[in-house]
């Protein structure tokens, strides 16, 4: 039998031998000891992981690789923290399974390279069009960047969609500077607000529809983890009952995750301002911050 407090000695005792193995940082400090032996696992199969994702590069077990701004090496995976706190997204959308984490990591290696992530950054798109539907501005409690979709700012809404492509080129160019907001030492998350106001049943086309499903595959799985809250707000009431029609659907994870505001200032004060702080909240969602957009 176990003596009393043995296990909580045997776990402190891991975490301390885990920041003398290598460097730590805040978020790295939060790891459990499961999440720690699926990490290692994980860390110890990049070489063949980066072989697969890499099939045509002769060198690819050896050569590092940089994802979101943070130097992968496979040889010495262990020398930046901040690698640790990327792989364990992966796992974490994985159930902490480091065989079906890998399968998820190359494919997301295959998708930014096929999908050429630089190219879209580099793309200039109409402003007329794509300005004023995203901004990001301010941050939440724990630092977080918060991100605000607009889809009704552009009344043309069909010109938005008119080309679907260049719509996602848009938007993962959006999410790839948001993610370049995240220091993935203390902040690994962000927050999105998405504004309905202005948005009726009407501006829902074929084109948006196929924009909207193609763009939740692609954060799905390629953007694991980098979400901490999703709010819906300035819902109407007959896309609002949309939404939870489908509720029975979407992984209880996902779930936890979003919250559907009506519109008014005290229902979007009282969903945001528990997160975000008044003075960080644009006045048009009932903060104090002036500006912005």
């Amino acid at each position: 039998m176990t003596e009393p407090g043995t296990l909580e000695s045997n776990l402190a005792q891991d975490s301390e031998k885990n920041a003398a193995e290598e460097p730590q940082s805040p978020l790295t400090k939060q790891f459990t000891e499961p999440e720690w032996a699926a990490l290692k696992e994980f860390r110890s199969s990049l070489p063949e992981t980066l072989s697969q994702a890499f099939p045509d590069r002769t060198n690819a077990s050896t050569t590092p690789i940089k994802l979101w701004g943070v130097t992968i090496d496979p040889k010495n995976p262990t020398n930046d923290a901040r690698v640790s706190v990327i792989l364990m997204k992966f796992l974490r959308a994985r159930n902490l399974n480091p065989t079906v984490a890998a399968d998820m990591f190359i494919s997301t290696l295959r998708w930014r390279e096929s999908f050429d992530i630089e190219a879209a950054l580099k793309e200039e798109f109409p402003k007329d069009i794509f300005g004023p539907l995203a901004h990001t501005f301010g941050v939440d409690n724990g630092k977080r960047p918060v991100v605000y979709n607009l889809y009704g700012a552009n009344p043309d809404i069909k010109a938005v969609f008119s080309d679907v492509q260049r719509f996602i080129r848009w938007r993962v160019a959006l999410q790839e500077r948001s993610v370049a907001l995240l220091d993935f030492t203390e902040v690994d998350q962000m927050i999105q607000i998405h504004d309905y106001q202005g948005v009726g049943l009407t501006s829902r086309d074929a084109n948006s529809k196929a924009a909207a499903g193609e763009a939740t595959n692609i954060f799905q799985n390629h953007y694991p983890e980098l979400l901490y809250k999703k709010f819906f707000v300035n819902v109407p009431t007959l896309l609002n009952w949309i939404f939870w029609a489908f509720k029975p659907l979407m992984p209880a994870a996902t779930l936890a995750k979003m919250s559907v505001v009506g519109s008014g200032t005290r229902a979007l004060s009282g969903a945001l301002l528990p997160y975000i702080d008044a003075t960080e909240l644009p006045e048009r969602y009932g903060g104090q911050a002036k500006g912005g957009f």
